[in-house]
């Protein structure tokens, strides 16, 4: 496994890139982001820009690692979940350096991804992840084979809520890091639904109350953005917590694109010091999405699993987390 270098492919939503590791240490992480100046994601859009991007994004990460692609020893790819579109062209691309270089192809779950990723870099053995990201919204552990959901959103996910209620606000694409900025402004913290509903939250009621404030012009941006804030990431900070409490597990790690804003991983740390629990934020660059995080869980699944053919290279856009049975823990 040490010497074994991986090219990584990710391609799940709106970001394309490449990285390329060798053993755990990552050489490269190399990426390009779809964004609008207003309105959201068009998948067939999205894909047009990673087909656009994707052999600059290739060369990029080739050069940064010093690495030639002869020098490749097996290449994974995300194949599940995600937008199919999108999905399609990360598998296409990676199928056909496949078959180039005649290389072992590996499929990678996203969603195992930002978990394994956390778990290397910390080395936390058994981790419980808040998994906060566009479409997905999860607190995820290792149980019995598989990586169970104790908890998520019922409706739509975090950075979803987040670049819909920016969309509101006419702030464009991704919302998250301008819904951030205009929070550390506000003041006041304005009347929202808190919406758990046992292991689980629910946001669709919280973006329609939003939307209602919005249209009335009493509240500032700012405000409404400080509220959203503290009132949802509270929410998934307690079911994190009581996910904590359900399996005595004794660490938190934070994935997902939307782990990168510095109010939510404040939160999170200050319940694992209550709790005397151990918190790990990774960097930015492997909490969104990221080629490092399919290389690297690739390069775990080939060793317990071994590859799969070209033709068995299926994506899955709609494939959960506790699907799938995890045979190298």
């Amino acid at each position: 496994m040490v010497d074994k270098i991986v090219l990584g492919v990710e391609s799940t939503a709106h970001t394309f890139g490449v990285s390329i590791i060798k053993g755990f240490s990552v050489l490269s992480n190399s990426r390009r982001l779809f964004t609008t100046n207003k309105g959201g994601m068009i998948p067939v859009k999205v894909a047009e820009h990673h087909i656009d991007v994707c052999d600059d994004v290739l060369k990029e990460s080739l050069d940064v690692a010093g690495v030639k692609l002869k020098d490749i020893d097996l290449i994974a790819f995300s194949s599940s979940p995600g937008i199919g579109h999108t999905l399609r062209i990360g598998a296409v691309f990676a199928r056909i350096l496949a078959s180039k270089l005649d290389k072992p192809l590996v499929g990678v779950n996203h969603c195992i991804a930002h978990l394994e990723i956390g778990r290397i870099l910390s080395g936390l053995q058994d981790p419980i992840l808040l998994y906060a990201s566009g479409a997905n919204t999860q607190i995820i552990a290792y149980e019995a084979g598989k990586y169970r959901v104790f908890g998520e959103t019922l409706d739509i996910g975090i950075g979803n809520f987040i670049d819909s209620f920016a969309r509101e606000l006419g702030l464009g694409f991704p919302g998250g890091p301008k819904v951030e900025e205009l929070a550390k402004k506000g003041k006041k913290l304005v009347d929202l639904p808190y919406s758990v509903k046992g292991m689980d939250v629910s946001l669709g009621g919280i973006l329609t109350n939003l939307k209602k404030k919005i249209d009335s012009k009493l509240f500032s941006k700012e405000d409404l953005c400080y509220s959203v804030q503290e009132i949802v990431f509270a929410m998934l900070v307690e079911v994190t917590e009581r996910a904590v409490a359900h399996t005595g597990k004794t660490s938190v790690v934070l994935g997902g694109g939307v782990a990168c804003n510095s109010r939510l991983q404040e939160m999170t740390r200050l319940m694992c010091e209550e709790r005397n629990i151990k918190f790990f934020c990774p960097e930015k660059q492997f909490l969104v999405d990221n080629a490092a995080m399919i290389a690297i869980t690739g390069l775990l699944i080939f060793e317990s699993d071994g590859c799969i053919s070209i033709d068995a290279s299926f994506i899955d856009p709609y494939k959960r987390t506790d699907e799938i049975i995890i045979n190298y823990r």
